[in-house]
């Protein structure tokens, strides 16, 4: 998709940042302690009119198709800026400029893979309280690779798709997200593994990789809810 970034940036009259921008969001800061279970301040910037709106929307609607085929990078940003689309501020439209800043920054990215055994693997993920209402984001890396073998590494190729989103229910706890991240990510690959077996792919039982050991313990009926 060479030469797909320069056009979105030239349709918004987006120059190139003095200062080079290599981030594509900006991150709540990190809590520690009792802090940590605090939701993120509601935003309360003055609200944008019509017309800077509807730019809004161009922005998110020219981004997804490329963040989606070619630099997942942009999800977790372009999600946050969606999910306020709708009814954006001020806030949103500097997250949308930072988005751009990005994008003209590292205009080229691409996705290489490598020769696998074309069995389904995902890796599923979610960060608590990081988003605004008490709400949670999750994420699943998918990717062709083999079936993962005790002790040794995980043979890791280009993602075939990648899933971002922001929970719509609170959660209590980090377990609970990392729990709901396995079911969104589950109902995502079931779709995936369908299309695998249709195009001559059998696929075994798919590993899920999780970091959060009670998560995984409740998915597999080894620990007590």
């Amino acid at each position: 998709m060479s030469g797909y970034v320069a056009k979105v940036l030239q349709r918004f009259k987006h120059d190139k940042p003095r200062k080079p921008q290599h981030s594509p969001y900006q991150p709540q800061p990190r809590k520690f302690g009792a802090a940590s279970q605090d939701p993120i301040d509601e935003d309360g910037s003055p609200k944008l009119d019509d017309k800077r709106v509807t730019r809004i929307q161009q922005i998110v609607g020219s981004i997804l198709y490329y963040a989606r085929a070619i630099d997942h990078t942009n999800l977790p940003g372009l999600s946050g800026i969606a999910s306020e689309q709708a009814d954006a501020r001020e806030s949103t439209e500097e997250r949308a400029e930072q988005l751009l800043d990005y994008l003209a920054t590292h205009p080229e990215a691409v996705v290489q893979y490598y020769a696998s055994n074309m069995i389904l693997n995902i890796h599923s993920d979610a960060s608590y309280l990081s988003e605004t209402r008490a709400r949670s984001r999750v994420a699943g890396y998918y990717f062709l690779g083999s079936k993962p073998k005790h002790g040794k590494p995980i043979q890791l190729n280009g993602a075939i798709f990648t899933f971002c989103g922001i929970l719509k229910f609170v959660v209590a706890s980090a377990a609970e997200a990392e729990l709901g991240a396995l079911f969104l990510n589950c109902k995502e690959g079931k779709i995936v593994r369908l299309i695998l077996e249709e195009l001559g792919h059998k696929q075994p039982s798919t590993p899920m990789h999780c970091d959060n050991k009670t998560a995984t313990g409740i998915a597999t009926d080894t620990v007590k809810k």
